[in-house]
């Protein structure tokens, strides 16, 4: 939206610049907002067709959510502005707390919320349909495909064993479960936080939101519905055939019900699917990897922001991918394919930003589909 339709339409509403913000702001947002819809009304239409709908999980993510997004990240956010502004400034402090906590400020954070409170929704059936594909299928019937293509690419042997000679010790397997089960979720959830609510990151906002939603889209359900899989954690359980992944199963034993233990997430989740029941984070599917995906999305963003971290999160996407591969989780495939089409989602949603941007430029000299002018100053 222009700045001048923006000013216009929060003169309209009345005097008060916050909510006359937050108004123009939220509805700044409505494609977003559409997008969210579009999913969840596909994603409940598909449950209401094989009987499912009362699966669609509202009541478990919204509370969640409100705590992650409305309290402990605004607090987070608001101490460590408040921290920079302290080590940063020594004279006129005041003045800059008065700027960085501007009602603009807080409106833009607070429409920035909105949106990811809406997300839940989202969330809720996304968890619901993935849940629901191996009841639906019969199972999980392209583990063995996907196993055999896997050693085909690795010079006919599991990935799994070319990695364990150099991390099959406990204390790296320690490391490497913190890491997939815990700090991933910080910076990707995190980065998402950021991406909505700081001005900083306004000239990608609307890009980021809608990549992150086709990668749930289009990586986590159409290609996980069409090509189901359960990964090797469960593959002796879907195939039959238990010694194939055995000797990988006991190394990963060996962290029980340690914090952050693969083994016994992998347990929760088999559990769930075996009493055809729903839980917070259930459903399995391993082809292709939404863990690999919204870190390579992640990672992409970031690099826009600064050019001198795209080496080091390169490496860190590079690590998530075999961590996949060395927890169970993952055949090597499903990193690859996930990374190659968050790419293209990538791309394909720039260019479309650039040619809509052409238009608008063409029309009236407006502003691109992500215009900074939008958003407060930082």
């Amino acid at each position: 939206m222009r700045i001048d339709q923006m000013n216009a339409r929060r003169d309209a509403i009345g005097p008060s610049p916050f909510f006359s913000s937050l108004v123009a702001y939220t509805s700044a947002d409505k494609w977003l907002y559409l997008v969210i819809a579009a999913y969840s009304v596909a994603g409940s239409l598909f449950l209401l067709h094989f009987g499912l709908f009362s699966w669609a999980s509202f009541g478990i993510y919204p509370g969640k959510w409100f705590f992650l997004f409305a309290i402990f990240m605004p607090a987070m956010a608001v101490l460590w502005d408040a921290a920079c502004i302290i080590h940063r400034f020594d004279r006129r402090r005041a003045l800059v707390f008065r700027r960085v906590y501007s009602r603009e400020r807080l409106a833009y954070m607070a429409a920035g919320i909105l949106c990811l409170l809406a997300l839940s929704v989202f969330q809720s059936v996304f968890t619901a349909v993935k849940t629901a594909f191996p009841l639906i299928e019969g199972g999980f019937p392209y583990d063995a495909t996907h196993a055999a293509l896997d050693r085909l690419l690795h010079f006919n042997t599991d990935p799994w064993r070319i990695l364990q000679p150099f991390l099959g010790y406990d204390l790296v397997r320690s490391i490497i479960e913190w890491n997939y089960n815990a700090l991933w979720f910080v910076i990707c959830f995190a980065v998402l936080f950021f991406m909505m609510t700081s001005p900083k990151a306004a000239g990608m906002r609307t890009r980021y939101f809608l990549c992150f939603c086709l990668v749930w889209t289009v990586i986590g359900t159409l290609l996980a519905g069409f090509f189901l899989s359960a990964g090797p954690a469960y593959y002796g359980l879907v195939t039959g055939d238990a010694d194939r992944f055995r000797d990988q199963l006991v190394f990963l034993a060996r962290s029980g019900e340690q914090a952050h233990s693969a083994v016994a997430y992998q347990h929760y989740l088999w559990t769930v699917y075996s009493q055809r029941s729903l839980g917070f984070g259930s459903g399995i599917s391993a082809f292709p990897s939404v863990h690999v995906g919204l870190i390579t999305l992640t990672a992409l963003f970031l690099a826009e922001l600064n050019r001198k971290l795209a080496i080091p999160l390169a490496a860190y996407v590079g690590f998530v991918m075999i961590s996949s591969v060395y927890l169970g989780w993952h055949y090597a495939i499903d990193g690859y394919v996930s990374a190659a089409v968050t790419l293209l989602i990538y791309a394909g949603v720039n260019k479309a930003s650039t040619v809509i941007g052409r238009r608008r430029w063409h029309k009236d000299h407006g502003p691109t589909l992500d215009d900074a002018s939008t958003a407060p100053a930082p």
